[in-house]
């Protein structure tokens, strides 16, 4: 078990929260579900209706869904579909990278797709470009707010980020240059497969680490420490 610390929170007499890399038994035994399952729930499903919102805006989308946005141009599935299908793949990358899937590892698999495609259906793209820049905009900041609140649930990482970490891990290259790489490679997939690039894309890139980092302390559930410390 490794632990990442955060910065505090309230001040400098308040302990830390503290991130924990457990498998899929120890989270669920780690305590406090009444609180980390429907925060995990409510991140996924946000960050669904996020990426459904940079869709409308129709600005450009964020670095993996440009790739998605190309994907749904070849094979007749919808854009959450897509999502799905691509979450698999990567987590078929995980095996020789020996990366171990969570509780959220999965549920972000799936749910995440399946609330885009729902919104998407119940939302319409505006004509006018302020509200197709309001959306945008807002997509990026429901982004970040969703994934603080499921990386906070403590229940593993998505499959994206866990091709990031393990890639990291094996190569020995810092996170920084390896999501930057694969984040390149999949933009430039997805571009030719027509997927969709524009300001939206460049502002994600920019704002989605800050604004995670600003807002992932204070949604970090701790666990118990005694359930961690016997698993």
């Amino acid at each position: 078990m490794t632990s990442i610390v955060t910065k505090d929170v309230i001040g400098p007499d308040v302990p830390r929260r503290t991130l924990t890399d457990l498998g899929p038994l120890a989270q669920l035994r780690a305590g406090r579900l009444a609180r980390r399952l429907p925060q995990l729930a409510t991140g996924l499903v946000l960050y669904g209706i996020s990426l459904a919102l940079m869709v409308r805006g129709d600005l450009g989308l964020a670095p993996w869904d440009v790739l998605h946005s190309g994907l749904i141009r070849h094979i007749p599935i919808s854009l959450g579909q897509a999502v799905v299908l691509m979450s698999f793949v990567v987590l078929v990358l995980w095996i020789p990278l020996r990366e171990t899937p969570g509780v959220g590892t999965v549920a972000n698999a799936l749910v995440v797709g399946f609330s885009a495609d729902a919104t998407l259906w119940l939302l319409d793209r505006p004509e006018a470009l302020a509200a197709r820049g309001a959306l945008t905009v807002g997509g990026v900041l429901l982004c970040g707010l969703a994934t603080a609140m499921y990386i906070g649930a403590q229940f593993g990482r998505g499959p994206r980020d866990g091709l990031m970490t393990g890639l990291a891990r094996r190569t020995g290259l810092s996170l920084r240059l390896v999501r930057t790489g694969l984040e390149v490679t999949v933009v430039l997939i997805g571009l030719l497969l027509g997927g969709v690039l524009g300001l939206g894309t460049v502002l994600f890139a920019l704002a989605i680490g800050p604004l995670t980092q600003l807002m992932l302390p204070s949604l970090i559930v701790e666990l118990n420490r005694e359930s961690i410390g016997g698993s």
